[in-house]
Protein backbone atom coordinates (compact mmCIF):
# COMPACT_ATOMS: atom_id res chain seq x y z
CA UNK A 1 0.00 0.00 0.00
CA UNK A 2 1.48 3.89 -1.08
CA UNK A 3 1.06 5.64 1.94
CA UNK A 4 -1.53 8.03 2.32
CA UNK A 5 -0.87 11.76 1.77
CA UNK A 6 -4.00 13.63 2.03
CA UNK A 7 -7.12 13.80 3.73
CA UNK A 8 -9.30 13.32 0.65
CA UNK A 9 -7.35 9.56 -0.12
CA UNK A 10 -8.38 8.52 2.97
CA UNK A 11 -11.60 8.29 1.00
CA UNK A 12 -10.26 7.15 -2.06
CA UNK A 13 -9.06 3.93 0.50
CA UNK A 14 -12.03 3.11 2.03
CA UNK A 15 -14.35 3.44 -1.26
CA UNK A 16 -11.45 1.05 -3.45
CA UNK A 17 -11.68 -1.20 -0.45
CA UNK A 18 -15.17 -0.90 -0.24
CA UNK A 19 -14.93 -0.71 3.40
CA UNK A 20 -18.74 1.00 5.26
CA UNK A 21 -18.11 1.28 9.06
CA UNK A 22 -21.12 1.27 11.69
CA UNK A 23 -21.19 4.56 13.35
CA UNK A 24 -23.06 5.01 17.01
CA UNK A 25 -23.62 9.33 16.73
CA UNK A 26 -24.51 10.64 19.62
CA UNK A 27 -27.28 13.46 19.23
CA UNK A 28 -27.01 14.05 15.76
CA UNK A 29 -28.39 17.49 15.88
CA UNK A 30 -26.18 20.04 14.36
CA UNK A 31 -25.53 20.72 11.30
CA UNK A 32 -22.18 19.96 10.84
CA UNK A 33 -23.21 16.29 12.20
CA UNK A 34 -25.83 16.54 9.84
CA UNK A 35 -23.04 17.11 6.97
CA UNK A 36 -21.05 14.12 8.21
CA UNK A 37 -23.66 11.78 7.59
CA UNK A 38 -25.16 12.99 4.33
CA UNK A 39 -21.72 13.21 2.68
CA UNK A 40 -20.22 9.71 3.91
CA UNK A 41 -23.80 8.08 3.01
CA UNK A 42 -22.96 9.15 -0.48
CA UNK A 43 -19.09 8.34 -0.52
CA UNK A 44 -20.67 4.85 0.78
CA UNK A 45 -18.02 4.88 3.88
CA UNK A 46 -20.62 4.64 6.48
CA UNK A 47 -24.04 3.92 7.75
CA UNK A 48 -25.68 5.04 11.23
CA UNK A 49 -27.18 4.31 14.35
CA UNK A 50 -28.62 7.44 15.44
CA UNK A 51 -28.63 7.71 18.69
CA UNK A 52 -31.05 10.71 20.05
CA UNK A 53 -32.78 12.07 22.79
CA UNK A 54 -36.59 12.42 22.27
CA UNK A 55 -36.52 16.01 22.11
CA UNK A 56 -34.30 15.87 18.57
CA UNK A 57 -36.48 12.92 17.00
CA UNK A 58 -37.74 14.47 14.16
CA UNK A 59 -33.88 15.45 13.28
CA UNK A 60 -32.88 11.84 13.68
CA UNK A 61 -36.11 11.03 11.37
CA UNK A 62 -35.02 13.14 8.68
CA UNK A 63 -31.75 11.74 8.02
CA UNK A 64 -33.84 8.56 8.23
CA UNK A 65 -35.67 9.26 5.05
CA UNK A 66 -32.38 10.16 3.34
CA UNK A 67 -30.99 6.58 3.62
CA UNK A 68 -33.32 4.42 5.06
CA UNK A 69 -31.28 1.26 4.22
CA UNK A 70 -28.39 2.24 5.61
CA UNK A 71 -29.63 4.48 8.58
CA UNK A 72 -31.46 3.22 12.25
CA UNK A 73 -32.42 5.64 14.52
CA UNK A 74 -32.17 4.53 18.69
CA UNK A 75 -34.17 7.11 21.09
CA UNK A 76 -33.22 7.94 24.76
CA UNK A 77 -34.64 10.51 27.16
CA UNK A 78 -32.10 12.72 27.61
CA UNK A 79 -28.64 13.45 25.79
CA UNK A 80 -27.02 11.85 28.52
CA UNK A 81 -28.86 8.31 27.95
CA UNK A 82 -28.32 8.60 24.66
CA UNK A 83 -24.71 8.69 25.32
CA UNK A 84 -24.94 5.50 27.07
CA UNK A 85 -26.79 4.00 24.84
CA UNK A 86 -24.54 4.47 21.87
CA UNK A 87 -21.34 3.22 23.77
CA UNK A 88 -23.40 -0.15 24.93
CA UNK A 89 -23.77 -0.42 20.96
CA UNK A 90 -20.44 -0.61 20.48
CA UNK A 91 -19.54 -2.82 23.08
CA UNK A 92 -22.03 -5.49 22.16
CA UNK A 93 -20.76 -4.80 18.18
CA UNK A 94 -23.81 -2.87 17.19
CA UNK A 95 -21.48 -0.83 15.95
CA UNK A 96 -17.39 -0.10 15.08
CA UNK A 97 -17.30 3.65 15.97
CA UNK A 98 -18.72 6.24 17.93
CA UNK A 99 -18.92 9.37 17.22
CA UNK A 100 -19.86 12.90 19.13
CA UNK A 101 -22.75 15.12 17.82
CA UNK A 102 -24.68 17.90 19.93
CA UNK A 103 -23.63 16.44 23.63
CA UNK A 104 -20.91 18.32 25.70
CA UNK A 105 -17.77 16.23 25.78
CA UNK A 106 -17.76 15.75 29.59
CA UNK A 107 -20.75 14.14 29.22
CA UNK A 108 -20.18 12.15 26.87
CA UNK A 109 -16.55 11.41 28.30
CA UNK A 110 -18.23 9.61 30.96
CA UNK A 111 -19.94 7.39 29.36
CA UNK A 112 -16.85 6.20 27.42
CA UNK A 113 -14.75 5.96 30.62
CA UNK A 114 -17.31 4.43 32.87
CA UNK A 115 -15.57 1.99 34.70
CA UNK A 116 -16.93 -1.42 33.84
CA UNK A 117 -19.18 -0.06 31.21
CA UNK A 118 -17.30 2.08 28.71
CA UNK A 119 -15.11 1.78 25.95
CA UNK A 120 -11.34 2.18 27.83
CA UNK A 121 -9.80 -1.20 28.46
CA UNK A 122 -8.74 -1.82 32.25
CA UNK A 123 -5.82 -0.08 32.68
CA UNK A 124 -5.72 1.40 29.49
CA UNK A 125 -4.51 4.85 28.41
CA UNK A 126 -6.76 7.77 26.76
CA UNK A 127 -5.08 9.93 24.09
CA UNK A 128 -6.25 12.08 20.91
CA UNK A 129 -3.98 11.64 17.60
CA UNK A 130 -4.45 13.87 15.02
CA UNK A 131 -3.87 14.39 11.63
CA UNK A 132 -2.97 17.37 9.63
CA UNK A 133 -2.91 18.11 5.96
CA UNK A 134 -0.90 21.66 6.30
CA UNK A 135 -0.20 23.01 2.45
CA UNK A 136 3.30 23.96 3.16
CA UNK A 137 3.90 20.35 4.27
CA UNK A 138 4.52 17.39 2.16
CA UNK A 139 2.51 14.79 3.70
CA UNK A 140 0.11 14.27 6.38
CA UNK A 141 1.21 15.14 9.81
CA UNK A 142 0.10 13.27 12.40
CA UNK A 143 0.48 14.94 16.50
CA UNK A 144 -0.78 14.54 20.24
CA UNK A 145 -1.78 14.70 22.59
CA UNK A 146 -3.66 18.11 21.62
CA UNK A 147 -6.96 17.06 23.88
CA UNK A 148 -6.58 14.85 26.28
CA UNK A 149 -3.87 14.10 28.77
CA UNK A 150 -2.03 17.66 30.33
CA UNK A 151 1.12 16.32 31.25
CA UNK A 152 2.34 12.82 29.89
CA UNK A 153 4.16 10.29 32.23
CA UNK A 154 6.70 7.82 30.55
CA UNK A 155 3.84 5.04 30.67
CA UNK A 156 1.40 7.91 28.68
CA UNK A 157 4.27 8.86 26.29
CA UNK A 158 4.88 5.73 25.07
CA UNK A 159 0.82 5.04 23.97
CA UNK A 160 0.78 8.33 22.52
CA UNK A 161 3.90 6.97 20.49
CA UNK A 162 2.54 3.86 20.26
CA UNK A 163 -1.23 4.84 18.86
CA UNK A 164 0.51 7.13 16.46
CA UNK A 165 2.94 4.62 14.98
CA UNK A 166 0.19 1.72 14.32
CA UNK A 167 -2.34 4.47 12.78
CA UNK A 168 0.61 5.75 10.57
CA UNK A 169 1.28 2.42 9.54
CA UNK A 170 -2.65 1.87 8.61
CA UNK A 171 -1.99 4.40 6.12
CA UNK A 172 0.58 2.96 4.81
CA UNK A 173 3.85 4.29 6.46
CA UNK A 174 6.12 1.35 7.30
CA UNK A 175 8.66 3.77 8.40
CA UNK A 176 7.17 6.33 10.86
CA UNK A 177 9.18 9.18 12.09
CA UNK A 178 8.63 10.56 15.60
CA UNK A 179 9.42 13.69 16.86
CA UNK A 180 9.57 14.61 20.34
CA UNK A 181 9.31 17.61 20.50
CA UNK A 182 10.62 20.52 23.09
CA UNK A 183 12.06 23.70 22.49
CA UNK A 184 15.69 22.70 22.47
CA UNK A 185 17.46 19.72 21.47
CA UNK A 186 19.50 19.84 24.58
CA UNK A 187 17.91 16.94 27.57
CA UNK A 188 17.60 18.63 30.62
CA UNK A 189 16.22 18.11 34.24
CA UNK A 190 14.60 20.91 34.55
CA UNK A 191 12.80 19.81 31.66
CA UNK A 192 11.60 16.55 32.81
CA UNK A 193 10.14 15.50 29.87
CA UNK A 194 13.49 15.65 28.08
CA UNK A 195 14.52 12.76 30.50
CA UNK A 196 11.25 10.57 29.25
CA UNK A 197 12.48 11.29 25.84
CA UNK A 198 15.83 9.82 26.54
CA UNK A 199 14.35 6.54 27.82
CA UNK A 200 12.29 6.32 24.71
CA UNK A 201 14.72 6.75 22.66
CA UNK A 202 16.49 3.80 24.21
CA UNK A 203 13.48 2.08 23.94
CA UNK A 204 13.51 2.94 20.36
CA UNK A 205 16.47 1.50 20.11
CA UNK A 206 15.77 -1.83 21.53
CA UNK A 207 13.24 -2.18 19.40
CA UNK A 208 10.10 -1.24 21.45
CA UNK A 209 8.01 0.88 18.57
CA UNK A 210 9.28 -1.90 15.82
CA UNK A 211 10.56 -0.22 13.06
CA UNK A 212 10.01 3.17 13.50
CA UNK A 213 12.67 6.10 13.70
CA UNK A 214 12.30 8.30 16.82
CA UNK A 215 14.70 11.36 17.75
CA UNK A 216 14.52 14.72 19.82
CA UNK A 217 14.50 16.47 21.96
CA UNK A 218 13.95 18.70 18.64
CA UNK A 219 11.84 21.50 17.80
CA UNK A 220 8.66 21.09 15.90
CA UNK A 221 10.71 23.44 12.87
CA UNK A 222 13.41 20.91 13.02
CA UNK A 223 11.30 18.33 12.79
CA UNK A 224 9.85 19.44 9.72
CA UNK A 225 11.86 21.76 8.19
CA UNK A 226 15.32 20.48 6.86
CA UNK A 227 17.13 23.48 6.17
CA UNK A 228 16.28 24.45 10.25
CA UNK A 229 18.45 20.90 11.21
CA UNK A 230 20.79 21.41 8.53
CA UNK A 231 21.49 25.18 9.96
CA UNK A 232 21.78 23.48 13.45
CA UNK A 233 24.70 20.66 12.31
CA UNK A 234 21.69 18.03 12.68
CA UNK A 235 20.97 14.64 10.85
CA UNK A 236 18.87 12.29 11.70
CA UNK A 237 16.12 10.37 9.38
CA UNK A 238 13.54 12.55 11.69
CA UNK A 239 14.75 15.97 11.11
CA UNK A 240 13.22 17.70 8.02
CA UNK A 241 11.00 14.73 7.13
CA UNK A 242 8.94 14.03 10.61
CA UNK A 243 5.78 12.27 10.33
CA UNK A 244 4.87 12.08 14.19
CA UNK A 245 5.29 14.90 16.47
CA UNK A 246 4.99 14.55 20.00
CA UNK A 247 4.06 17.13 22.40
CA UNK A 248 5.89 17.28 26.17
CA UNK A 249 2.13 18.78 26.93
CA UNK A 250 -0.81 19.57 26.24
CA UNK A 251 -0.62 23.40 26.47
CA UNK A 252 1.71 23.32 23.24
CA UNK A 253 -0.32 19.86 21.36
CA UNK A 254 -3.57 22.33 22.09
CA UNK A 255 -1.68 25.73 20.74
CA UNK A 256 0.02 23.92 17.89
CA UNK A 257 -3.57 22.12 16.74
CA UNK A 258 -4.98 26.13 16.26
CA UNK A 259 -2.14 27.50 15.24
CA UNK A 260 -2.24 25.35 11.89
CA UNK A 261 -5.55 25.01 11.29
CA UNK A 262 -5.95 29.28 11.44
CA UNK A 263 -2.31 30.23 10.06
CA UNK A 264 -1.41 27.39 7.98
CA UNK A 265 -4.84 26.98 6.60
CA UNK A 266 -4.52 23.25 7.68
CA UNK A 267 -7.39 20.50 7.64
CA UNK A 268 -7.08 18.04 10.33
CA UNK A 269 -8.85 15.02 11.30
CA UNK A 270 -8.55 13.65 14.94
CA UNK A 271 -9.87 10.67 17.05
CA UNK A 272 -9.63 9.42 20.50
CA UNK A 273 -7.49 6.64 20.56
CA UNK A 274 -6.63 4.00 23.62
CA UNK A 275 -10.98 2.70 23.20
CA UNK A 276 -11.66 -0.64 22.18
CA UNK A 277 -13.35 1.34 19.55
CA UNK A 278 -12.62 5.02 17.68
CA UNK A 279 -14.04 7.87 19.01
CA UNK A 280 -14.13 10.92 17.37
CA UNK A 281 -15.12 13.98 19.66
CA UNK A 282 -14.83 16.79 16.82
CA UNK A 283 -14.40 20.35 18.67
CA UNK A 284 -17.05 22.99 18.55
CA UNK A 285 -15.07 25.19 16.57
CA UNK A 286 -14.25 22.17 13.45
CA UNK A 287 -15.53 22.80 10.24
CA UNK A 288 -17.87 19.89 8.84
CA UNK A 289 -14.97 19.19 6.39
CA UNK A 290 -12.33 18.39 9.69
CA UNK A 291 -15.45 16.47 10.84
CA UNK A 292 -16.04 14.69 8.08
CA UNK A 293 -12.26 13.80 7.62
CA UNK A 294 -12.14 13.16 11.65
CA UNK A 295 -14.78 10.19 10.51
CA UNK A 296 -13.18 8.85 7.56
CA UNK A 297 -9.78 8.56 9.54
CA UNK A 298 -11.62 6.50 12.28
CA UNK A 299 -13.30 4.13 9.63
CA UNK A 300 -9.81 3.66 8.22
CA UNK A 301 -8.62 3.12 11.37
CA UNK A 302 -10.92 0.89 12.86
CA UNK A 303 -12.35 -3.04 12.69
CA UNK A 304 -15.44 -4.04 11.22
CA UNK A 305 -17.68 -6.58 13.59
CA UNK A 306 -18.76 -7.60 10.17
CA UNK A 307 -17.68 -10.73 8.72
CA UNK A 308 -17.93 -9.45 5.25
CA UNK A 309 -16.08 -6.57 6.15
CA UNK A 310 -11.88 -6.06 6.65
Amino acid sequence: MEPIRTLSEIVNCLRSRQIRRRVAIVCPNDPHTEYVVIRSLREEIAEYLLVTDTEHLDIARHLHAASPDFVRIYEAPTPDAAATLAVQLVRIGEADILMKGLINTDNLLRAVLKKGEGLLPPGGILSHVAVAQIPLYHKLLFFSDAAVIPRPTLDQFRAMIEYNVNLCRKLGDEQPRVALIHCTEKINEKFPHTLSYAQLKEEASQNRFGYAFIDGPMDAKTACDKHSGEIKGLSSPVVGNADILIFPNIESGNTFYKAVSLFGDANIAGMLTGTIAPVVVPSRSDSGNSKYYSLALACLAGNSNNRNQP
